[in-house]
């Protein structure tokens, strides 16, 4: 892309107050270059191509005309998405990522979504960026189905490591053990990683997390629960952060199953990193018996049966509805930002009414928040931002900060928030509503 186009691009974000970081200024630009010129909001009428950016939520019939509008040759950015007044749209569309906040510069997190993934599938294959396979299965356990898949692997000329490792359980993986040998493979190899497990079957070459980009692919089975059955990790400082993150959680939390644990780390990274996130569509995520499982790039020898692929009885149902949008819930803060001041105290910060307020009043007090934090501190080492749409929300948020130890302040959309927000809070050590100091 020219030095032109991009200017002309920023220009059209300036002119629409829309601030993005550098990882979510790259991801529309790669867009733009795929799908055509970029424009603000839904015109009225007609059928459309390009790049569609949304400030404001549809709703009801005005989202189901957008919809209609929209085919294979048209992109959707949402550049607030993480408000969930774009939840009811997101759900008509296809979602193909997400690129997390990045603080003051960019503090909202961008939903990229369109009609289908045809367009991409077609096109990968022109991917120069060639993925290691990796794999493992229990020492002892069966390797049949292993020796199949390096064969498919080889049979793409694609590299590849496929091993049997020590298991406490015989012939089960546990998550922790998954997370380290993927560990041990980032440390050792220089090409990106494309987990798939030793019993997959590869039906064509997988190069479209490659392809597009981003800094992690995986699959949310029943759209809310993630996989690590299929997981692509690129050559990224911000991949290596979410391997680590769950690699950790893993090691601290044997018993808990591997999806949630996968979850919780990429809810922890990319609120602290602008975490490029593609959510691989079923194709890389098929299971024997289902009904594009012709189709599929891999398919995993699983049952759609399988207790192993949940639902999660113990997943939160408002985490649920977050993750079916792309984005974080009111348990886990949305952005996570620290300052160079050396105490260890920090303050969350509950924005609550998200739901029943217009969009641009809660995108501009967040953006008023990490200004002020970026501003003044108030010698807080970290801040916690949590969005919250309901009471029940600000109930979760409260609970999960006060077992942090946080200090906890709630604001409401459209609040005042002054550079010395923070410092003027900081000598008051009670636990008190924000509301009741700013009226």
């Amino acid at each position: 892309m020219t030095d032109g186009t991009h200017a002309n691009l920023d220009d059209l974000l300036q002119s629409g107050g829309i601030r993005l970081g550098r990882a979510q200024r790259d991801r529309l630009h790669w867009l733009t270059g795929q799908y055509g010129a970029p424009t603000l909001d839904p015109l009225a009428g007609g059928k459309r191509s390009g790049v569609v950016i949304l400030k404001e939520p549809l709703s009801g019939a005005a989202a189901e005309l957008f919809y209609r509008s929209l085919n294979p040759a048209s992109a959707v950015v949402i550049p607030r998405g993480e408000n969930p007044g774009f939840d009811f749209l997101k759900s008509k569309l296809t979602e193909f990522g997400t690129v997390g906040p990045s603080g003051a510069d960019g503090p909202h997190e961008m939903w990229w979504g369109g009609i289908g993934w045809s367009k991409f599938l077609a096109a990968a294959d022109t991917s120069v960026v060639r993925p290691r396979i990796v794999s493992c299965y229990p020492r002892g356990g069966d390797a049949t189905a292993a020796f199949a898949l390096r064969h498919l692997v080889e049979r793409f000329d694609l590299p590849c490591h496929i091993e049997p490792i020590d298991t406490e359980l015989g012939d089960r993986l546990l998550c922790f053990e998954k997370a380290e040998f993927m560990l041990r493979m980032w440390n050792k190899y220089r090409e990106p990683l494309l987990f798939v497990e030793a019993g997959a079957i590869l039906r064509d070459a997988p190069l479209l997390p490659g392809f597009l980009g981003c800094d992690v692919a995986l699959h949310k089975w029943n759209r809310w629960e993630m996989s690590g059955r299929t997981l692509y990790l690129g050559r990224t400082d911000r991949a290596e952060q979410l391997l680590r993150a769950w690699q950790q959680l893993a090691a601290s939390y044997p018993a808990i199953w591997e999806g949630y644990l996968l979850d919780q780390a990429w809810s922890l990274t990319s609120s602290q990193v602008p975490l490029d996130t593609v959510w691989l569509p079923r194709s890389y995520h098929a299971l024997k018996g289902d009904l594009g499982a012709m189709r599929a790039t891999i398919l995993h020898d699983q049952q759609t049966t399988t207790l192993e692929l949940g639902p999660d009885p113990g997943f939160a149902s408002i985490a649920r509805v977050a993750r079916r949008a792309g984005r974080t819930g009111a348990r886990d803060a949305f952005m996570v930002m620290t300052s160079k001041a050396e105490t260890g105290n920090g303050i969350a910060l509950i924005l609550s009414d998200v739901s029943a307020s217009d969009a641009g009043a809660v995108a501009a007090t967040v953006e008023a928040v990490t200004g002020a934090y970026a501003a003044d501190c108030g010698g807080y080492g970290r801040l916690e931002l949590s969005l919250c749409a309901w009471q029940d929300d600000v109930g979760a948020a409260r609970e999960a900060a006060a077992q942090a130890r946080y200090r906890i302040l709630e604001i409401a959309p459209g609040q005042r928030i002054a550079n010395d927000f923070f410092a003027a809070h900081a000598s008051d050590g009670a636990v008190m509503t924000a509301r009741h100091l700013f009226p």
